[in-house]
């Protein structure tokens, strides 16, 4: 049985806080941002990631590459605990693991050339190759994004959002990465530019065999492109299933809630369709609720759900739900 391309055990990412008043001594307040994330990501798969704002999709990501510091595992194709290595250890795998961020333009250099920034990652992982056949790179792969190779020498200020996020996405791409991760790469664009930067994800994912870890709010987006699907709420895992099944057959009332939400481009079911509407407001990460993290807000909550945690319930070997009572989404707006 082959390896996955990642595998995370149990990944927790907590942050210490000090509020201005808290006396020296005062030991900090503990918010656990993550909190025992597991799952595998295959060759070739896209998983999606969704969730509210602040509900941890962003500190996972950054996590799993190292980027924040966290506990659990997170095992390598080749059978490395990436967790377990030194900074120098770490850069060899840097360049099989890159970054699309959400903000096109505030992730790109003011300073550098479009040439320049797309080459940094060259110079660091391929300190060897020459200037002329840097320089071949970058314009080839300016073109495998639909950036023409002449504006090389232009300045970020010059381009637009989409054109921005199109040179973010050549300069990971540009030391052939095997795990593209996207952090809200569309949320800060035009729908029509949307549109176009998430089917050219579409089509270097099929041309290259990338692996893909999608981060998004939009679950139109998410269910267009992933083959799996991650909901997470306060740090943990909700629902996890195949993109097909989970929006076909939700089993988890934070989910259910999530996509009865989700506009349709029919006025008429529109407006006769039903929204599971949730109680109350999100959870403080520093003090979450007692047993299930979604009781106080949840339409099917009693009384054994604030103590004990539910256990992972498997409706077959690919849907997982994190819920004492999983059900059709039916029993909530019938």
């Amino acid at each position: 049985m082959t390896r996955p391309l990642l595998e995370a055990r149990d990944v927790r990412v907590s942050f210490e806080i000090r509020h201005p008043s808290d006396l020296p001594w005062t030991p900090p307040a503990l918010l656990h941002a993550v909190n025992g994330i597991s799952f595998r990501l295959e060759r070739g798969q896209t998983l999606g990631i969704v969730g509210e704002s602040g509900c941890g999709k962003s500190t996972l990501a950054r996590a799993l590459i190292r980027m924040l510091p966290a506990t659990g595992s997170v095992i390598w194709e080749d059978g490395t605990d990436l967790f377990t290595l030194s900074p120098r250890q770490m850069l060899r795998y840097r360049a099989e693991m890159q970054v699309i961020f959400q903000d096109p333009l505030a992730s790109l250099d003011p300073r550098m050339t479009v040439g320049e920034i797309i080459a940094e990652p060259l110079r660091t992982h391929r300190p060897r190759m020459g200037a002329t056949e840097r320089r071949e790179k970058v314009r080839a792969v300016m073109e495998r994004v639909g950036l023409l190779p002449n504006q090389i020498n232009r300045y970020p200020h010059e381009f637009s959002g989409g054109q921005c996020q199109r040179i973010g996405i050549a300069r990971a791409l540009v030391v052939e990465p095997k795990l593209l991760i996207c952090d809200e790469p569309v949320s800060a664009l035009d729908v029509s530019i949307q549109a176009q930067v998430i089917g050219l994800l579409e089509e270097l994912r099929r041309d290259l065999g990338l692996t893909i870890l999608f981060i998004a709010h939009d679950l139109s987006v998410v269910k267009h492109l992933s083959d799996e699907v991650m909901v997470l709420y306060l740090g943990r895992m909700m629902e996890k299933a195949p993109s097909s099944a989970l929006f076909s057959d939700p089993r988890h009332p934070y989910t259910q809630a999530l996509l009865s939400a989700v506009p349709i481009p029919d006025p008429q079911i529109e407006r006769t369709k039903r929204v599971i509407a949730l109680d109350g407001e999100l959870p403080s990460p520093m003090h979450p609720p007692s047993g299930c993290v979604f009781r106080t807000r949840c339409p099917r909550a009693t009384g054994l759900c604030a103590s004990p945690p539910p256990e992972e319930c498997t409706s077959d070997a690919r849907h997982h739900t994190l819920c004492h009572f999983p059900g059709p989404a039916a029993e909530l707006i019938g």
